[in-house]
């Protein structure tokens, strides 16, 4: 049985999958915000309860907005503050008598895409978030590939290529980021950010549901700024698919439910793309809320 736990700020979700990967449990508790060992205690308590439902010890799996310095195994977190600067996969792993695998919550969501049916014969597998942030996980021949420092897919720390930048115009802000850098690309193409520059076009703040419904009801303002973001993303990905040159991209978070997306980055991506080049293959995320929890349980799926 494969364990998963996707730990986020408010709460913590639960999934039990069986040997054909299907979901046979779902349970959520409250995160405890503050109390480190009260988080401990209750991703334990869920284990032992699993163990006792199902008459096995399952692997278990943690995804979590953050990353585990490969140093020392310490906890890099910010919505998390409970486990922020904790070990927390050795300690966990010591109150429950066995290994626990930890990884990014972003390359959870892209290894449980990657493992999907439809998908886990791809080589090469991109996933993509445009929620709150942009991120993302890389994963090849169904392998998470986290790199030496634990940051690999974190693309949204990288600065807004030089093309995009220009294409903003004159007057294109400088945003500046959590990670304490300016120009970082998770505060232009994430949900966010395309409230952030229609805010600073526009002169208005407006939520990305209500700046997508005004460009379908045919509004010229909105319809301006969505062609200019969609071809600011272009080129973004074009970038990033250079780089990686995936078989699949894969898009998750809220902004991905903005089905114009898929109908204009295939046409738009070539442009920036190398001329022996073809676009991957561009899908919408399949498990959605779920990709997080399914990807930390199939952390153990090849050791198992």
């Amino acid at each position: 049985m494969y364990y998963g736990f996707d730990v986020g700020g408010t709460k913590i979700e639960f999934g039990a999958f069986d040997k054909n990967l299907q979901r046979v449990t779902t349970q959520r508790r409250p995160t405890p915000t503050n109390d480190y060992q009260a988080l401990l205690q209750v991703l334990a308590d869920m284990v032992k309860e699993n163990d006792e439902k199902w008459g096995c010890e399952g692997t278990v799996g943690i995804g979590i907005p953050g990353i585990e310095k490969s140093q020392d195994g310490t906890v890099l977190t910010v919505n998390v503050p409970a486990a922020k600067g904790q070990t927390l996969r050795a300690d966990l792993a010591s109150k429950i008598g066995r290994s626990v695998a930890l990884n990014n919550d972003a390359n959870c969501f892209a290894l449980s895409e990657a493992l999907d049916d439809e998908l886990k014969n791809e080589k090469v597998v991109l996933g993509l978030i445009l929620g709150t942030g942009f991120g993302g996980g890389l994963i090849v021949n169904g392998q998470i590939v986290s790199g030496k420092n634990n940051v690999g897919g974190e693309f949204g720390h990288m600065c807004l290529p030089l093309n995009a930048w220009l294409h903003l115009g004159e007057n294109a802000p400088i945003f500046e980021c959590g990670c304490q850098k300016k120009g970082c690309i998770d505060n232009y193409l994430s949900g966010r950010g395309f409230e952030l520059l229609y805010a600073h076009e526009q002169g208005e703040s407006k939520k990305a549901p209500e700046i997508i419904q005004a460009f379908k009801d045919g509004d010229e303002q909105s319809i301006l700024f969505v062609e200019k973001y969609i071809e600011m993303m272009a080129m973004v990905f074009g970038g990033i698919c250079t780089a990686i040159d995936p078989d699949v991209l894969v898009l998750g978070g809220g902004l991905s439910n903005f089905d114009y997306i898929y109908e204009e980055m295939p046409k738009r991506l070539p442009r920036y793309l190398l001329s022996v080049a073809q676009p991957p293959k561009i899908i919408k995320a399949k498990y959605g809320d779920s990709g997080g929890v399914r990807g930390a349980a199939f952390l153990n799926i090849k050791s198992a």
